[in-house]
């Protein structure tokens, strides 16, 4: 029996890492990496960027995927300022609107992350998927385009709102998260929001539940992914602190309000009913930490 073949864009990225790794394990993978290959070479692999149509056209041809999952992007509201509008809608909406089309054409289904940041802020309610729309940045506004094409030109399509992601970086990679633990490690205090909150999810834990989307073959539509629990920074780093067993007291609370912070989107928790209908169960932070205490432990 033939293996389902997935295609992964941004393979070389924070989460694509993490794909390959969780992805091989079931399917046939090809991911495709752009500049820095993280451990994209350790699988079947390409280098090439998803904004050149023919690449892609190539790609497509080539491996003819059953399933697309779409994480390559200028990745955050920093990266899309520094690049620029036209790079950043050329990257995250036009090339989206290219593989969403040769996704149509060979029948492949489609799976995008998107971003909890599209939303307008909540007033302390969780964001359900039709929830106002609202975003304060070009990288934000860059991901509700995209999400437009992809309605547009398919119907076979789960659009994930990805909540904010924490976990150890592969191979370089680094996150928020990842700092502030090796800082914590060092001894060194730390400055954490304790007034912006998030329903966060676990790096490899996300890519266990993508792989659990394409198993389980999941409706089309748009559906919010993160955990259960709607915590601020601070309260994530006292739970950080809590597992490895770091000083509690080297995290500090500030106010994102006092914060020199571009944008400062204090609250996008999210309501993920959606996710766990369809049978999609993260883990809660303390279980997800104890789990990377295990696997990295003596890594880090």
């Amino acid at each position: 029996m033939n293996r389902t073949k997935v295609l992964i864009t941004g393979g070389g990225g924070l989460l694509g890492q993490y794909l390959n790794i969780e992805l091989s394990k079931k399917f046939e993978i090809l991911t495709v990496f752009h500049l820095k290959a993280g451990n994209a070479k350790q699988f079947n692999s390409v280098q090439g960027d998803i904004s050149d149509s023919k690449f892609l056209e190539m790609v497509f041809g080539s491996f003819k995927p059953d399933v697309v999952v779409h994480n390559a992007a200028i990745s955050n509201a920093a990266l899309a300022d520094e690049a620029g509008k036209e790079k950043t809608l050329r990257v995250n909406v036009e090339a989206t609107k290219t593989i969403a089309v040769l996704a149509r054409k060979l029948n492949a289904k489609l799976i995008f992350n998107s971003t909890d940041l599209v939303y307008a802020e909540s007033k302390g309610e969780l964001l359900t998927e039709d929830a106002p729309l609202g975003p304060a940045s070009l990288y934000a506004e860059s991901k509700i385009l995209a999400e437009e094409v992809i309605c547009t030109e398919t119907e076979n399509f789960v659009i994930l709102r990805n909540a904010l992601m924490y976990g150890f970086g592969l191979n370089g990679r680094r996150n928020h998260f990842h700092s502030v633990f090796e800082k914590l490690k060092a001894g060194k205090g730390v400055p954490l929001f304790s007034d912006q909150f998030r329903t966060p999810l676990e790096l490899s834990d996300a890519a266990r539940l993508i792989a659990e989307i394409i198993s389980k073959n999941i409706p089309a539509g748009i559906m919010n992914f993160g955990g259960t629990e709607r915590v601020s920074r601070f309260e994530l780093g006292e739970t950080l602190c809590k597992v490895f067993g770091f000083d509690n007291s080297l995290i500090k609370p500030v106010s994102l309000k006092d914060a020199p912070v571009k944008y400062k989107v204090a609250d996008v928790s999210m309501n993920i009913d959606k996710m766990q209908s369809n049978g999609l169960k993260p883990l809660k932070i303390k279980e997800a930490l104890a789990s990377l205490k295990k696997s990295f432990g003596k890594e880090f």
